[in-house]
């Protein structure tokens, strides 16, 4: 696999097998497979001017809890990661992995010194001072919701500047890392809205933190950088009241039903414990390679985990989706 190649590419597997879109069953992709009900008529929206962000902080603001001074925008989570790291220009990354590919690439990009960090062997270890410190949460790709406090304490003492990305907490009843926002003042919060709004098109991502962390961030950012479509589509997404909890009770239901499917597979050796939408799975007997290319008849796609750092080509995450498709995976399981 390419070094920062992600999953869901549904056009270049369709153009694979010359088949339409629609009839591909994407396992690979962690985007919600329930959409919020969104009622307006975007033929309406007035895109002949300037757009305004008013509403759109208000509502965002509203939904996590926060004051609308502590939020930024951006065109996308991935935008809002390169910021930071340019933002910040500090020497050193620390990025507790297997995390998220475009982190180690905007690392690249901007000349950190990145240690990274086995967090299924050794989290507790020992990082430089003044690093900046990634933490996924719940990670990626294997779904685990972290306790941080422990870890909280080592980073303070080393004093690290922490991003801490919750583009799948939306998906679980945990708690947020927004409560330590007061204590610690070196603390980002990222949020994607992409995930759990099952809108990867709609490109809106946030970055949490105090006031002048804010400030000093929005100094260099463009005057417009998020689209009336997008704005107008996540603010009547949010508007679905009974989104969230519809959304929650469909993925736990259909998550409890993909690990019973997997723990039978003689030809997986593991499956991770997982709270958000999708599972890693550790194979046996068979690589990721070859277990894609069986599925293909059934015009199946999971993700290949070998480019992600402490893993191999054992490795592979299979999305929680609706049921018709939970039952084809289990047909096309049969044949291994």
């Amino acid at each position: 696999m390419k070094t920062y190649e992600h999953g869901g590419d549904i056009n270049g597997f369709a153009k694979k097998l010359n088949c339409k879109i629609e009839d591909i069953i994407d396992l690979s992709s962690n985007i919600n497979f329930i959409k919020p009900k969104i009622d307006t008529n975007f033929n309406t929206l007035e895109i002949s001017s300037y757009p305004k962000y008013d509403t759109l902080y208000k509502t965002i603001a509203k939904n996590y809890k926060i004051k609308e001074k502590n939020l930024e925008l951006f065109n996308g989570g991935s935008s809002g990661i390169f910021t930071l790291f340019r933002h910040l220009k500090l020497k050193n990354c620390v990025i507790y992995s297997p995390a998220y590919l475009e982190y180690k690439k905007a690392a690249d990009i901007y000349n950190y010194k990145t240690t990274q960090i086995n967090r299924f062997k050794n989290i507790y270890k020992d990082i430089p001072k003044n690093s900046l410190v990634i933490f996924v949460n719940p990670s990626t790709p294997d779904g685990k919701h972290y306790d941080l406090k422990k870890l909280f304490k080592i980073w303070k003492e080393r004093d690290a500047t922490v991003l801490i990305d919750e583009s799948f907490l939306d998906f679980t009843n945990q708690s947020s890392s927004l409560k330590y926002l007061k204590e610690y003042k070196k603390l980002y919060i990222l949020k994607s809205l992409t995930k759990f709004y099952s809108s990867a098109g709609i490109r809106l991502g946030i970055i949490i933190s105090n006031r002048k962390n804010i400030d000093l961030i929005k100094k260099n950012e463009p005057m417009w950088k998020i689209s009336q479509f997008d704005s107008r589509y996540i603010q009547e997404a949010l508007k679905d009241k009974e989104f969230k909890n519809a959304s929650l009770n469909k993925n736990d239901k259909n998550r409890k039903s993909l690990l019973k499917l997997l723990k039978k597979q003689s030809f997986i050796k593991k499956v991770y414990e997982s709270e958000a939408n999708f599972f890693l799975v550790k194979l046996k007997n068979i690589d990721a390679e070859e277990l894609q290319n069986t599925l293909l008849k059934y015009k199946i796609m999971i993700r290949d985990c070998s480019n992600f750092t402490f893993l191999d080509n054992s490795y592979v995450r299979i999305a929680v989706k609706n049921q018709k498709s939970i039952n084809i995976l289990k047909k096309a399981f049969k044949e291994i």
